[in-house]
């Protein structure tokens, strides 16, 4: 089945650069300079791994504002100028070098089916959570801190 993945918007977040520590903080949100850490921290628009130096905000993002028990919002990177992320049938590298939890949702929020996998297997996880009828769209988190990866439609 094709599909398609996508990060987060950029306009977003790309106003958010400007501000100050202290502006950020009433957002819930701090910058941060990468490090060297293999993989790099995660953006969300991107999808690929910061190098270091790159500027990156860690906020807290809402990424399933559903009327449902699973509305949910979590910490999140993004880096400064990057463009979002929007294909089909293509698989970030970001995604394939982590263990992801895969949730597919319906059309009222409520999760329909999960599994864990590893990322160099997405695609058949992909299929099998899109194939479900009553299926709308999946969520892609990384396993260990749980945190909001990307979006994954039919295409």
């Amino acid at each position: 089945m094709s599909f398609r993945i996508r990060g987060l918007p950029a306009d977003h977040f790309s106003h958010l650069f400007a501000l100050s520590d202290a502006e950020l903080a009433k957002h819930g949100a701090v910058r941060r300079i990468a490090d060297d850490r293999r993989p790099g921290y995660p953006c969300r628009v991107s999808l690929t791994d910061s190098q270091p130096g790159d500027e990156l905000l860690l906020v807290n993002y809402e990424h399933l504002p559903v009327d449902s028990p699973y509305r949910m919002r979590f910490a999140i990177f993004v880096r400064k100028g990057d463009r979002t992320y929007d294909r089909i049938d293509e698989v970030p590298e970001q995604l394939r070098k982590r263990t992801l939890a895969v949730r597919a949702f319906d059309n009222k929020g409520m999760m329909l089916a999960f599994e864990l996998v590893d990322g160099r297997e997405l695609e058949g996880t992909i299929d099998k959570l899109l194939t479900h009828p009553n299926t709308e769209y999946l969520h892609v988190h990384f396993a260990a801190p749980g945190c909001y990866a990307a979006r994954v439609d039919r295409a």
